[in-house]
């Protein structure tokens, strides 16, 4: 499977501090190079108590950064690394290390690196809730937020008191969440995009209904791609397995039925909209009445009948004026026919098109991985298969397209 990951190119310096939750700096090394990045773990020595620097070298690929007294070969790594890298994140953040960032301290090699860095810092905190909220620490947060750290929670939850407030390291995801927002180049600035997701639910009585198995994975990872690289986005979704994750720019719109995605979609599109990607899978029927009641088996009906859906992506198609339109078709069979046929017939200015047949395991439904048809305008360029790649990394891709595309219609 191809992939270079959202932060291909990117190098990360993850700074460690003494702290309970300093193993959750294990994943976050693991994951960041999960995403591309190449990573440097620098370790204060109260860190190295809880964690060693031989395990976030194996994890990293990288030696640490432990001293800032160290040399390599004549050159002074904390300096180096300082203009090579491309953001730097302290996780876990501890209240010492806080009170010596905000002072400038520099008596560890990440708080030398740190005056050395002139890019984006994100930092998150963790600690017990009377130390997060002391009046000094508070202080230190506001001093370091006025000069553009970029923070990450605490949370609340358990701590390593076996009490229970705020002061819980946050969520891995929001973490790298963060990062990915502050490294990658923000070349969707200024667009204003619409996003559909997930299934649509229709109800035929309070326990019945009639769905389908999309997971909304693709069009989420499709908002959230957008969103990181600048655009500001608003996802109309029906019910998620997963909840988006809370990233800067993606405003988000619950919806269950096809009534309610049209409505909301349609809305944000009139509140103004340059590009409008419709991933969502919209029911094309709905139950022409709704029982006020669980319909019982002894006198349910054998026939059920249905009216048609309003189809969002035709609707906005067939307006005179309109945002640059991207569909998704989820075939079984003829899939480059149908997603060519699609686009031109319902003014898109690209289609994608997925095999959902089950004929590929690794593509479709209740995956992580897909394999989809770009079926482009032949005004634009030729149309082409993606190698198998994760939704995330279509994602990616998609967001290739539209700023290439969103470029040549300005």
């Amino acid at each position: 499977m191809q992939s270079q990951g959202w932060l291909g190119g990117c190098h990360v310096i993850v700074g460690v501090s003494g702290s309970v939750a300093c193993y959750r700096a294990c994943d976050l090394v693991r994951d960041l190079r999960g995403l591309g990045a190449t990573v440097r773990a620098a370790p204060t020595r109260a860190a190295q108590a809880f964690v060693t620097p031989l395990l976030l070298e194996a994890l990293s690929g990288t030696p640490c950064l432990t001293s800032a007294l160290d040399l390599d070969q004549g050159r002074i790594p904390h300096v180096e690394e300082a203009y090579r890298a491309s953001v730097v994140v302290v996780a876990p953040a501890s209240a010492d290390i806080l009170a010596k960032m905000a002072a400038g301290f520099a008596d560890e090699a990440i708080l030398s690196l740190l005056l050395s860095f002139a890019g984006p810092v994100v930092v998150a905190p963790a600690m017990e809730t009377h130390m997060w909220l002391h009046p000094a620490t508070q202080a230190n947060v506001a001093q370091l937020q006025s000069r553009g750290v970029v923070f990450v929670g605490p949370v609340e939850g358990p701590l390593a008191s076996g009490r229970t407030g705020s002061g819980r390291l946050a969520p891995l995801e929001d973490i790298v969440e963060a990062v990915v927002a502050c490294a990658v180049e923000k070349d969707l600035s200024g667009i204003r995009a619409v996003v559909t997701a997930g299934p649509t639910v229709e109800a035929i009585d309070p326990v019945r209904s009639i769905t389908n198995r999309s997971s909304g994975r693709m069009g989420v990872a499709v908002a959230r791609a957008m969103a990181l690289r600048g655009a500001r986005v608003t996802l109309v979704h029906g019910p998620l397995r997963q909840p988006p994750s809370k990233t800067p720019g993606l405003v988000t719109v619950a919806v269950r039925s096809a009534a309610e995605m049209a409505g909301a979609t349609f809305a944000a599109v009139d509140a103004g909209c340059d590009v409008a990607v419709l991933a969502a899978a919209v029911a094309d029927y709905t139950p022409a009445r709704v029982a006020p009641s669980k319909i019982k088996k002894a006198v349910a009906p054998t026939a059920l009948e249905l009216v048609r859906t309003t189809d969002i992506l035709a609707t906005l198609g067939a307006r005179p004026v309109r945002p640059l339109l991207v569909g998704f078709a989820a075939e079984t069979e003829r899939v480059e026919e149908a997603a060519a046929e699609k686009r031109a017939r319902k003014a898109c200015a690209l289609v994608v098109g997925n095999d959902v047949s089950g004929a590929d395991a690794d593509a479709g439904f209740d995956v992580d991985t897909n394999r989809v048809f770009l079926a482009r305008d032949p005004a634009l360029g030729p149309s082409e298969w993606l190698p198998l790649l994760s939704k995330d990394d279509v994602a990616w891709r998609l967001a290739d397209e539209l700023r290439a595309l969103l470029r040549r219609s300005r």
